[in-house]
């Protein structure tokens, strides 16, 4: 998921001319829309346009090579995420912290 707040946002046009390989702007929304073996392209609809950052390109191509070389991603999904933020919220008012 993208941290509005510490990433870079890119548009994907903008995204699409930073990749190597001449990357076509359709291709990061089918990305994000599809996925490559099972992993999408996380993006943020702000003001109309749908935006990408820097980072969310990162974590897509460390994911996607992992998936590829047979490595499981050290990569949670936003559902896994907050799991364990609950968990860990859970634990520390056990805790008394």
């Amino acid at each position: 998921m993208i941290d509005l707040t510490s990433e870079q946002l890119l548009t994907l046009s903008e995204a699409a001319r930073l990749l190597p390989g001449r990357v076509h702007v359709s291709t990061l929304h089918r990305w994000r829309l599809r996925g490559v073996q099972g992993i999408h392209l996380d993006t943020a609809f702000v003001g109309g346009r749908r935006y990408t950052s820097r980072e969310a390109l990162a974590r897509f191509s460390e994911a996607v090579t992992a998936a590829r070389d047979g490595i499981s991603s050290p990569i949670r999904s936003p559902a896994s995420r907050e799991r364990a933020i609950k968990r860990a919220e859970r634990e520390l008012d056990a805790a008394g912290i």
